[in-house]
């Protein structure tokens, strides 16, 4: 298949991830030697880089370069599905799914492309939980109204 095809079958991929998110993003790198474990394929370890990159895109996107010093993980999980090689493009698709009064709920699939005979194939998937805690507090509050609005769009 060419580049052409390939492209158009990720972005079909990533415009089905998105459809009815709250907000979303796609990221797309490559597995490089140090991404990769004893065993030839990817590190466990890996995906949560490539779905925090993804994450950083977002916020960039969105122009909320505060969200971070406010927003720690409080819940996330990682089902590992197949295995994806050094050199292989990934796509990440990162999506919010729910924005709470405290806290954001994500979800994201990670997506290997073609690669030595091999078929775009969804890597991983998983989910993950931000609360807000505003500097220098010890419990969550309410997002600020400004991260509200750049989530929703207005």
């Amino acid at each position: 298949m060419s580049d052409t095809g390939q492209a158009q079958r990720i972005e079909d991929v990533v415009e089905g991830c998105l459809a009815g998110a709250v907000a979303g993003t796609a990221s797309e790198r490559i597995i490089e030697w140090v991404d990769t474990d004893a065993a030839g394929h990817q590190h466990n370890s890996v995906i949560m880089r490539f779905v925090e990159a993804a994450e950083s895109k977002l916020f960039r996107e969105l122009e909320l370069p505060d969200y971070f010093p406010i927003a720690p993980r409080v819940r996330q999980e990682v089902d590992y599905k197949a295995k994806l090689f050094f050199g292989q493009r990934v796509t990440t698709v990162l999506r919010i799914d729910r924005l709470g009064e405290k806290s954001l709920s994500f979800s994201f699939k990670v997506f290997g492309h073609e690669h030595e005979g091999r078929a775009i194939v969804e890597a991983a998937s998983g989910k993950f939980v931000t609360a807000c805690v505003l500097l220098g507090a010890q419990s969550s509050a309410p997002w600020p109204d400004n991260v509200r609005r750049a989530i929703l769009g207005g």
